[in-house]
């Protein structure tokens, strides 16, 4: 799998909750971003290629046009 980056701004105090959260769960910053971006729930929409989506390796995420 290729890693991919994301750029995020947030406030020092969010960043530092995070950095504390990760120290005191023995996790990186990356892994508890990834735990929680796993844990969202997608709402049904009737939209089948973005559930697809959102469900797919990262690997695999491009829709056949």
């Amino acid at each position: 799998m290729k890693d991919k980056y994301i750029r995020v701004r947030t406030s020092e105090r969010r960043l530092n909750k995070l950095r504390l959260y990760a120290n005191l769960t023995e996790k990186t910053m990356t892994q508890v971003i990834d735990e929680m971006i796993d844990s969202l729930k997608i709402p049904e929409t009737g939209n089948s290629d973005a559930r697809r989506l959102a469900n797919a390796s990262l690997s695999s995420t491009n829709i056949a046009q």
